[in-house]
């Protein structure tokens, strides 16, 4: 015969599987009950007070009390008054009064705190008990899973270490604006536009169509360059990362899949002192002029805050850990990788489909920018698409030609789609003439204008400008 399960009390927490029963998990049965009579005494006051500091029912450590807390701002939501003897029959009426301990339990809570001055303080503490019971849960189901030994130990390590920063951001209670206050910085914001003032709303990429179009790269964006090999994505991508890192002295971590560390440093030293690495050659030797631009650049760059991981077909879960230590330590504003096709992902879903590891990539990206409130810019190869187009349409990218291109297109809140026409030149003199024309398709912005971005490439100084718009 079988027996019934009985469910749990409420009157006492529940225990985690595998946690040390000999030790209570840490908790403050005494604010909680001060904060439960504060409100029932003056719902309008501190109930909507406990909402906006992000107060929730499992921030209780008794359960009885978390009930009880969700039940009366239910009831206040609703517009329902709060007064003791109705809530006691409200109570009974739903099946749950025996759960919070009877009407005696209610009585009790209710006269517990003759006053509510010390509302604040009683909230803090009963948050900051819940902060080291998820600390202590969270690291008790991480030792019960690594003694499972999993298969996947890289994705077991990033959740964990999103779980925690979970916690963190969980405890924190967000500021909110009045309308007033909101109403205001949009006017203000509209005024300094008006005037001129206030042109881009994140960081300046340094070409000036871009940032009408873009406003600047924003926190939390996915900034996709895509192009076809050769193109000078890495170029245009570094000319960027200058312009923001040392320029703008914004703290900015690359990602080089493809490049080592050397390679990058080294061409942006020659690129920012304007001088072709061509030239070093046997017996060369530079002017006067030329050392004092590259001394200048090597100084410039040397005193900017960026940092530089070349490890080749880093995991997406490495890289998001790499990248949240340096935002922890060194506020990072900016993140640049190339490029996502070099990514892997060590899932087992996306070990028999490059689809779903590509989507996962893409997916982690993103959810990496706004996690940690950066724009992120991000290279991506195409297809041979390009290719295949004739007469005035050859080597023009679309956004279909972005290999995998469904979710990276689903993710990306801006795509720039690089191409040089002279890469397709038929003849010498058609090449001649379209030689270091560039342009940037801005194919996708979720937040403004798409269109052409006209640029000029100096090839032998790997860098991209900014070129002014044929007349029609």
């Amino acid at each position: 015969m079988a027996t019934e399960t009985q469910a749990p009390s409420l009157q006492s927490p529940a225990t985690p599987d595998r946690e040390d029963v000999s030790r209570t998990l840490p908790n403050a049965l005494g604010p909680e009950k001060s904060i439960l009579s504060s409100m029932l005494k003056d719902p309008e006051q501190w109930i909507v007070r406990a909402q906006e500091e992000g107060l929730s029912r499992d921030h209780f450590y008794l359960p009885a009390h978390g009930l009880l807390y969700e039940t009366v701002v239910d009831l206040n939501n609703k517009g329902t008054e709060i007064e003791l003897v109705s809530l006691v029959q409200l109570l009974h009426d739903r099946g749950i009064l025996d759960h919070i301990g009877g009407p005696s339990a209610i009585t009790d809570i209710y006269t517990y705190a003759p006053n509510a001055a010390h509302f604040a303080t009683h909230l803090g503490i009963v948050k900051e008990k819940h902060v080291l019971r998820s600390i202590i849960r969270t690291c008790t189901e991480s030792i019960s899973e690594a003694y499972d030994n999993p298969e996947d130990t890289a994705q077991l390590l990033d959740r964990v270490e999103q779980e925690v920063l979970g916690i963190r951001q969980s405890s924190e209670t967000a500021s909110g604006f009045s309308i007033k206050e909101s109403v205001g910085e949009v006017m203000t914001r509209f005024q300094e536009i008006l005037a001129g003032e206030m042109e881009v709303q994140g960081v300046a990429t340094g070409y000036s169509d871009l940032d009408t179009m873009s406003k600047g790269l924003k926190p939390g964006e996915m900034f996709v360059v895509a192009a076809r090999p050769s193109m000078g994505k890495t170029s245009l991508m570094m000319n960027i990362v200058e312009h923001i890192c040392v320029d703008q002295n914004v703290p900015t971590m690359v990602f080089s899949c493809e490049m080592t560390a050397f390679q990058i440093v080294q061409r942006l030293v020659f690129s920012r002192a304007r001088f072709a690495m061509s030239k070093l050659g046997k017996g060369f030797k530079p002017a006067k002029e030329e050392l004092l631009k590259l001394k200048r650049a090597a100084q410039e760059v040397a005193a900017a805050k960026l940092w530089i991981d070349d490890t080749a077909g880093i995991p997406i879960e490495t890289l998001r850990a790499k990248a949240r230590r340096r935002k922890r330590e060194d506020g990072i504003g900016l993140i640049a990788i190339d490029y996502l096709q070099l990514l892997k992902s060590n899932s087992r879903q996306a070990a028999n489909s490059r689809e779903r590891e590509i989507g996962e990539i893409s997916a982690g990206i993103k959810a990496l920018a706004k996690e940690l409130g950066v724009p992120i810019v991000v290279l991506a190869q195409l297809n041979r698409g390009p290719e295949g187009r004739t007469g005035s349409s050859l080597g023009v990218p679309r956004m279909s030609d972005l290999r995998e291109s469904g979710t990276i297109e689903q993710d990306a809140d801006m795509i720039g789609l690089l191409y040089r026409s002279a890469y397709y030149a038929e003849s010498e003199e058609e090449k001649e003439e379209l030689a270091g024309k560039a342009e940037l398709v801005l194919a996708k912005n979720r937040n403004g204008e798409t269109g052409h971005v006209p640029l000029t490439f100096i090839a032998e100084l790997m860098r991209f400008e900014t070129r002014a718009r044929e007349m029609d």
